[in-house]
């Protein structure tokens, strides 16, 4: 066979299927969808929750929405009333006074007064759990002579001066309590009503609470400077407050005071231990305090 015939013959021959599978080239995956990026907290609300007041600012949160004080909560939303371990203590559950029929808040537009409307003693903070109360700040009918709050004046001048300053400015009456816990830390609580917010703005701003140090010293104290570890977010913004700390070294006690203006109400928080005052309880007690007043 010629090689002309042969490769005739190869040519006429059906071509061969191919012994490779077909494969489809590959798809290209879709670009996967771009995630955002993580949404920056407010630097405000970690430090406040760095601090220790998450359970305040939920406090805080829940009784902007009530027409008035701190009702109908359960006891683990607020502070105090969930066992913690950093020391804070655990209070009763806390109820505002209700508010005579058409009257308002205190900080409320139509009261440019500050004007409390409800019953003062009953919006005193009352003694945590297992605290012994102090008898001596009961008063009569729950309102406390101005000679038993000068008390917590040590200079006997100064009381007078105080005393003066009270009738001048138109005190019309105190609520108080006290307490000393099982660790000795000795708790007072005065609620200081006047006529007005523009009086007791004046009085604290003037004549008690400067920036650098309360203008009449509590007894056993000589020093006290501005405590600058309190946390803010522990306060009612509607209140204007002043916090003070006792340094080292202090006598037998260290004292820890709060001046907070709320309205027509000067509060007065003084707290006191033998071997140092612990700053959570402190925090606690003027939180608690100004939602109160608030």
């Amino acid at each position: 066979m010629t090689e002309q015939t042969a490769q005739a013959e190869q040519a006429e021959q059906p071509a061969q299927p191919s012994m490779e599978p077909d494969i489809a080239p590959p798809v290209a995956e879709p670009a996967a969808a771009a995630v955002p990026p993580p949404v920056r907290k407010d630097r405000r609300l970690l430090r406040g929750v760095l601090r220790w007041t998450a359970a305040v600012a939920v406090f805080a949160a829940v009784g902007s929405a009530t027409a008035y004080g701190v009702t109908g909560m359960d006891r683990t939303d607020v502070p105090g009333l969930a066992t913690r371990t950093d020391g804070r203590w655990t209070y009763p559950e806390l109820t505002a006074p209700p508010l005579p029929t058409g009257s308002p808040r205190p900080f409320a537009r139509t009261n440019p007064a500050g004007t409390h409307y409800a019953d003062l003693r009953k919006l005193v903070l009352p003694a945590p759990e297992g605290a012994e109360p102090d008898k001596r700040l009961r008063g009569k009918d729950g309102w406390l002579a101005t000679d038993e709050f000068l008390k917590e004046y040590g200079d006997t001048s100064e009381q007078e001066e105080l005393r003066q300053l009270f009738v001048d400015y138109g005190l019309r009456h105190i609520a108080a309590h006290g307490w000393t816990t099982s660790d000795g830390t000795h708790t007072r609580v005065y609620l200081l009503h006047f006529d007005t917010a523009a009086v007791v703005d004046e009085l604290r701003n003037s004549h008690l609470a400067s920036y650098s140090e309360p203008a009449y010293a509590v007894r056993g104290t000589d020093l006290s400077f501005p405590d600058e570890k309190f946390p803010t977010e522990a306060v009612s913004d509607d209140l204007y407050y002043s916090v003070y700390v006792e340094p080292e070294p202090y006598g037998a006690e260290q004292v820890r005071q709060a001046y907070l203006g709320a309205g027509d109400v000067l509060a007065v928080v003084l707290q006191t231990r033998k071997g140092g005052a612990a700053a959570v309880p402190f925090q606690q007690t003027v939180a608690l305090q100004s939602r109160l007043l608030g």
